[in-house]
């Protein structure tokens, strides 16, 4: 008799179970206690209850944690210099979406061999955010597998769901039962009603096929996260950050009767055209459009790293220069560094003018 299952699955291996890996990378009640604070400030923010600004920089995706951690340090020492008028948020990025193929991430495949040793990729993982929590420095991510969040969303404080997933019914049921803020990026194309009707799913209660603490297959039924926002991040029609562009991103939150019509703008992706130089510019102008006024700007989105741009890994890791991207041209540290700095002498001398 021909085989009817599994006709094209190579293998299938055991994996750990989230309550396993919590075991080895525990975290303590402080570490809980500050996640905790994390969340309601930024939840906050979005809120405009808190007038800061949130900043969520970072590389485009982790693939070394020495780099990453050094690359905490520097944004944590940043932070104590600002964070009086910007919250920053470290970007952590484990999972990368793909139009067709290429390297998919931290947790599924460390290696970058096609090895896919999940295992060894939840493990780095968990131990790299656990590091950073110690230093009480927030952390924000995409959550693209429905599984991943189980073992490391205690250790996130923001989550986004990217331009090609806005639109799956199984991340909006997933970012309604989140215990975080979640940010839901325009499509690709640059259309915003699927992201509104995003959330406006994920505010309500939903249920999906998920795994419990134990790796135990279950229904997850959620109460709905009423902490959902919108990102700006362009399309294929064009940029959309401009005064204009958020003005009719708020009405149409408010037409939907979305609460919460706050936005955070990705000064990347198409924003910028995918040119990392761009990003400046971007930013630029939606510190404008603050200081002019536009409260429903929360934040922006940067893609940082050590250095600026990025390089092709070649299948040696000791070919690799540190500290600079192998996926989206970041910019760099010190231009990273200036732009928050110098945005946040405005943002204070705006709040003395008011």
């Amino acid at each position: 008799m021909k085989a009817v299952d599994n006709v094209h699955i190579k293998e299938i291996a055991p994996l750990i179970s989230p309550m396993e890996l919590k075991k080895e990378f525990t975290a303590d009640s402080k570490i809980y206690n500050y996640i905790i604070k994390s969340r309601k400030i930024i939840t906050e923010i979005l809120e405009r209850k808190d007038e800061r600004l949130l900043a969520i920089v970072g590389p485009c995706s982790i693939h070394d944690t020495v780099a990453g951690l050094e690359y905490a340090a520097k944004l944590k020492d940043l932070s104590r210099k600002i964070d009086d008028v910007i919250y920053p948020v470290m970007r952590v990025y484990f999972e990368k979406p793909r139009t067709t193929i290429g390297w998919r991430g931290l947790i599924m495949d460390p290696d970058m061999d096609d090895s896919y040793d999940i295992h060894k990729g939840l493990h780095l993982s968990r131990e790299f955010l656990l590091k950073i929590a110690q230093m009480e420095l927030p952390t924000g991510t995409e959550m693209l597998d429905p599984i991943i969040p189980q073992y490391i969303s205690d250790l996130i404080s923001w989550a986004a769901v990217g331009a090609r997933t806005s639109e799956s019914q199984t991340h909006r049921s997933l970012a309604s039962g989140m215990s975080i803020p979640v940010g839901f990026k325009n499509g690709t194309g640059g259309n915003l009603d699927l992201a509104v009707n995003a959330i406006n799913t994920a505010m309500h209660p939903s249920s999906f096929i998920g795994i419990d603490q134990q790796g135990n297959t279950c229904i997850l039924r959620t109460e709905g996260n009423r902490s959902c926002h919108l990102i700006l991040r362009g399309g294929t029609s064009g940029p959309n950050y401009y005064e204009e562009d958020v003005e009719e991103a708020v009405a149409l939150m408010e037409k939907s009767d979305i609460e919460n019509s706050s936005v955070i703008i990705d000064c990347s992706h198409a924003n910028s055209g995918k040119k990392f130089t761009r990003q400046k510019r971007v930013f630029h102008s939606v510190l404008d459009q603050v200081l002019y006024g536009q409260k429903n700007i929360a934040g922006i989105m940067m893609e940082s790293n050590l250095f600026e741009g990025n390089q092709k890994f070649t299948g040696c890791f000791a070919d690799l220069i540190h500290g600079v991207s192998i996926t989206d041209s970041c910019i760099g540290w010190d231009e990273t560094e200036s732009l928050l700095l110098s945005a946040a002498e405005d943002l204070r001398v705006y709040r003395k003018s008011r």
